[in-house]
């Protein structure tokens, strides 16, 4: 198999038995960027879209699946990339081509693997870490102090967020989907959490911040939320969605509610920024949040994984998160 490689497909847009594995060429690095020898990827939203036909990757980005990857720098662009070396241990942030044996990637989107940790648990930071973290810093703008509320709260995202909130000082609620997820969330440091299916979510949050309502929303449903965010958002709060699991057709007066209380919606991908976007994200998460998880102290951040799959089994370990049944990172390991 000299030149070429495993990876996961799909010739026709549909279910998760549309997945299959074929040999494939191996990626050639270009001017800037590195070959990492995959041993384990994970799972996003983005990829059952992708697989549906619904999100199709940027331009110039691989079509195969996979948004991040860990494991070991094999090769190198012409340009050689003088910060990595053969050999280094790696995760990386991926516009695609995760779910392979190899990968190219831009060297400035490369995280070093935290001493100690395995691939498995590295391949559950790039993505949901650096989203979380994007959300928080780059378009919430937390504050210490401030109450973030963070729907699917038990999600890769979710799990992220709560720990990057309490590393900024803030407070994290949540919401989710089921007694055993709110308790895993609270474990991880939500200061409250709520089950949306038999509660009143909204009145909730007003009931915790003493009618003042959260200061942060990171909405990852959209629509069959919209009227609880609203209700439960403080003045000059800011609602970040970032997807839109429960649709993103609104039915109602949206406008004049927001403007009354100065709030702000913000939009936000991460898989269609920028090169130099990415890059700054990744430096910015480096120096600030990945410590964290090898460093002593109050605040150890730790990648949640639910599940792990070997990469003949994509197609179980898609069914799982269609059926919304993971708690953190639905993680792929890749044969080597």
């Amino acid at each position: 198999m000299e030149g070429k490689m495993l990876a996961a497909y799909f010739d026709v847009p549909g279910g998760p038995e549309n997945l299959f594995i074929k040999e494939v060429a191996k990626p050639n690095p270009k001017k800037g960027e590195v070959l990492v020898k995959v041993e384990a990827s994970a799972l996003n939203r983005a990829d059952l879209l992708q697989r549906r036909g619904k999100y199709s990757p940027p331009p110039g980005a691989s079509d195969i699946l996979g948004l991040e990857a860990a494991g070991t720098v094999v090769g190198f662009g012409p340009d050689g990339c003088g910060r990595w070396n053969i050999g280094d241990r790696v995760m990386a942030l991926l516009p695609g081509g995760g779910n392979a044996q190899y990968t190219a990637v831009s060297a400035d989107h490369l995280m070093p693997i935290p001493l100690g940790m395995t691939a498995t648990d590295a391949a559950a930071i790039p993505e949901a870490w650096l989203t979380a973290f994007q959300l928080l810093h780059f378009v919430g703008k937390v504050q210490k102090g401030e109450i973030v509320l963070i729907h699917a709260g038990a999600s890769g995202v979710g799990t992220a967020a709560i720990q990057l909130c309490r590393l900024a000082g803030a407070i994290p609620i949540v919401t989710a989907g089921s007694k055993e997820k709110l308790e895993i969330a609270k474990h991880l440091g939500a200061a409250a959490g709520f089950n949306y299916k038999e509660e009143d979510f909204g009145a909730k949050c007003l009931e915790f911040t003493n009618n003042v309502g959260v200061d942060i929303i990171l909405d990852c449903v959209g629509a069959s939320h919209w009227e609880k965010n609203l209700n439960c958002l403080n003045m000059d709060g800011r609602w970040v969605v970032y997807g839109l699991m429960g649709s993103g057709g609104i039915n109602g007066d949206l406008l004049s509610k927001l403007l009354w209380k100065r709030g702000s919606i913000l939009g936000s991908l991460l898989r269609s920024r920028s090169s130099q976007y990415k890059a700054d994200l990744v430096k910015a998460f480096s120096e600030q949040a990945l410590p964290h998880f090898t460093a002593g102290g109050p605040i150890h951040l730790k990648p949640i994984v639910d599940s792990v799959y070997q990469l003949q089994k994509i197609s179980d370990a898609h069914q799982r998160m269609e059926e919304n049944k993971n708690t953190g990172k639905i993680v792929l390991q890749i044969p080597i």
